[in-house]
This record gives C-alpha cells, sequence and structure tokens, in this order.
C-alpha cells in the first residue's frame, strides 16, 4: 500500500500498482515495480508504515480505525487506543429508562448486554457438554439393560465435570478483561510444553 503526498499531505492512497497522473505527467504501473523506494519518493509516493504497536487482540478489545500520518518523509498507519470489551454483563439503568430507552420488554435492573464472562463461561458449558456426548452412550446402556459403565468412563466423565466447574470459576473471579486475556494466554513452559492458567478440559485417553 502506497500514499501520494502533495505539498507535504496524503492526497491518496494506492492499494496496487495502476497508472498515474502526477503533476501532468503520466506514469505507468510498473514505476512501483521498477523504480526504486527514493525515486518514487521522489515524486510523491510513499509506501505506507504499519505501526500495529497499540493493536490488541479483537477477542478481548475494540480497536480504533488506524490513523495515517505523513512526517519524518514516511507515511504511518497507526491505531490509537484500544478499549476492553465489558467484561461484565450491563444492565438496563433508570437513567435508560428516564431517557427512553428502556424497551417495553425490559425493567430496570435486566441484562442489556452480556459480558465477556458470560459468554466465555457458555463456550465452556458448550464444550464440555460436547466432551461428555462422546460417552453418553454408556450411560443409556446402563439404564436401558442394566449393563455397568466403566470405572474409566465414570472418572472421565467426573474429571470433565469438575475441571468444567474450576475453569467457570476462574473465569468468573476474573477481575477485569486483561485477567480474563491471562487465562487464555498460552506460554511456552520450562519442559517445553504450552499451556494456559486457564487449562484444558480433560479427554478421554485412547
Amino acid at each position: 500500500m502506497w500514499g501520494l503526498v502533495q505539498s507535504g499531505s496524503i492526497t491518496k492512497f494506492i492499494n496496487k500498482p495502476k497508472a498515474m497522473v502526477i503533476d501532468d505527467v503520466r506514469h505507468s504501473r510498473k514505476i512501483f515495480e521498477l523504480w526504486s523506494k527514493s525515486e518514487l519518493e521522489a515524486i510523491g509516493i510513499y509506501e505506507v508504515e504499519f505501526d500495529n504497536s497499540n493493536k490488541k487482540d479483537e477477542q478481548w478489545y475494540i480497536n480504533t480505525n488506524q490513523s495515517f500520518a505523513f512526517a519524518g518523509g514516511k507515511i504511518t498507519a497507526s491505531y490509537g487506543s484500544a478499549t476492553a470489551k465489558a467484561h461484565a454483563d450491563t444492565t438496563w439503568t433508570q437513567a435508560d429508562s428516564d431517557n427512553g430507552d428502556l424497551p417495553s420488554d425490559k425493567s430496570v435492573g435486566d441484562i442489556k448486554t452480556r459480558g465477556l464472562k458470560y459468554n466465555l463461561i457458555q463456550t465452556i458449558k458448550k464444550q464440555a457438554a460436547g466432551i461428555l456426548q462422546d460417552t453418553d452412550w454408556y450411560i443409556t446402556r446402563k439404564a436401558d439393560a442394566g449393563t455397568a459403565v466403566p470405572s474409566a468412563i465414570t472418572t472421565h466423565r467426573a474429571a470433565v465435570r469438575t475441571k468444567a466447574a474450576e475453569m467457570e470459576t476462574a473465569i468468573t473471579n476474573a477481575s477485569d478483561t486483561p485477567a480474563l486475556e491471562t487465562l487464555y494466554t498460552y506460554t511456552e513452559q520450562e519442559d517445553g510444553s504450552v499451556t494456559r492458567p486457564l487449562g484444558e478440559l480433560p479427554t478421554l485417553e485412547s
């Protein structure tokens, strides 16, 4: 991506090579392939440098739009400060009611929007249910035919439920969005394994 700078200001962005007329001179699209960086800059074409230092993981944050600036002989695209997504649910308030924003089927104190914690916990519940579903047939067989459930299966199903409860508690106890992000951040350990503080749901050993 390039930008055209004229009189010290960015006047146009160029997403891919194309023929251009600059100062009444027509240039072929091939200048983007054949000309050096300094030759392009001599006619006002600068390659955009991307500064992603303020960009954060969109699972946890809302990033600003990129802003473009020309300074020091280069065009830089950068982000402003990201805003953390709400980690807790928000509710309808009296102010919402006073402003006429409260829906007719809602009351003050009802859930307005779900936060990250709720959504993450629902994901854990679905993942645990999916794992348990793989061995539900043992439970059905016992109910229908009286066949005992193998102890390994019983132990596995209990471990899934226990770990899911631990994970949900860890999510609930997270103080803010950065704390939630930390729970899900994988890091390499001294033994070479890669783990996250939240841990993983158990899988059945084959």
